[in-house]
């Protein structure tokens, strides 16, 4: 039988989807969070070197990581550490509910929504629907934003860190009975209206699809099945592949989704998966990780205690 773990990684370092971007934002909000949220760049250019990601890739998605307010950079003598913003913390600690959280909370049966008012162009307006869509909004029009349980106050904060504070002004927030302004829709009506619940179940079958040959390797094979360095990178892909899925998800409240939803399962694999990776990809940590100027930081037991719960 084929090793699903060596295909899987040799699968990942030869998609294009791999953006380097992306993937050191997982990298830094899972594997770097809980050990302070920095790393020298040697060392983030050694760990990321099987998934052949090279160094000008890294220095390039690390730059524009820095302009984009995720990270920033210190000098220690003539290497440079990189570390979270303020700004990247709190976007790290966003997804951080989102990615080790279970389930969606109860629903109170009311929508938020978020109208977009005001004489905007074309570009702009895309700007805040792609904001808003990263969010886990759903689009009723091309002015009527909606989730059923957001923080709005949360929701403006983080349009003005991702540099749309402009629109503040302009925007009017609701929260209103679950057809307020929908006419005869149900909530489930709406839901289907707002999102493409169908696209995103079968985003989550792919996933399944991807990892589920991998649990039944580990299971088969056990303590055998993975080193601590390919621990170490299947956490990062695991985590990745979801946060790109759950960051399109508005983790509606189960009345609310498809019978037989994907998602359930998959953020079930995912837990289980990641409780089996985390002690080797953090003995890996220990003895490859570096931060110029500093001893290796050891991983906060709470933080990840906390994730696999």
């Amino acid at each position: 039988m084929a090793n699903p773990i060596q295909n899987h990684l040799q699968r990942s370092s030869q998609q294009p989807r791999l953006q380097a971007g992306s993937l050191i934002v997982s990298v830094f909000g899972d594997a770097l969070y809980p050990r302070g949220g920095a790393v020298w760049m040697g060392s983030l250019i050694q760990l990321l070197a099987p998934l052949q990601i090279n160094e000008r890739q890294i220095r390039t998605a690390c730059f524009r990581l820095v302009q984009q307010d995720w990270l920033q950079t210190q000098m220690v003598g003539n290497r440079s550490n990189y570390t979270l913003s303020r700004a990247g913390r709190g976007r790290v600690e966003d997804a951080s509910r989102l990615i080790y959280t279970s389930q969606a909370g109860s629903w109170d049966k009311q929508w938020r929504l978020i109208m977009a008012t005001g004489d905007h162009s074309p570009k702009d307006r895309e700007q805040l629907r792609r904001a808003l869509y990263w969010q886990g909004f759903g689009e009723l029009n091309s002015q009527c934003f909606i989730h059923p349980s957001a923080d709005l106050g949360s929701v403006l904060k983080s349009l003005q860190t991702d540099g749309l504070g402009h629109w503040q002004p302009q925007l009017l927030t609701l929260v209103g009975h679950p057809s307020a302004g929908m006419g005869l829709m149900t909530p489930v009506q709406v839901a289907k209206t707002a999102w493409d619940l169908a696209q995103l179940d079968q985003h989550y079958a792919q996933f399944l699809k991807t990892y589920q040959p991998i649990d039944l390797w580990c299971q088969k094979q056990k303590t055998k099945a993975f080193s601590d360095e390919q621990a170490f990178l299947l956490r990062v892909l695991l985590v990745h592949d979801l946060r790109r899925l759950l960051l399109r998800d508005p983790n509606l409240p189960e009345s609310l989704l498809p019978t037989n939803w994907q998602g359930s399962k998959a953020h079930w694999l995912f837990k289980k998966l990641y409780k089996r990776w985390l002690p080797a990809s953090e003995r890996h940590l220990d003895q490859h990780l570096e931060v110029a100027g500093d001893a290796t930081p050891i991983a906060e037991a709470s933080v990840l205690k906390i994730r696999i719960e």
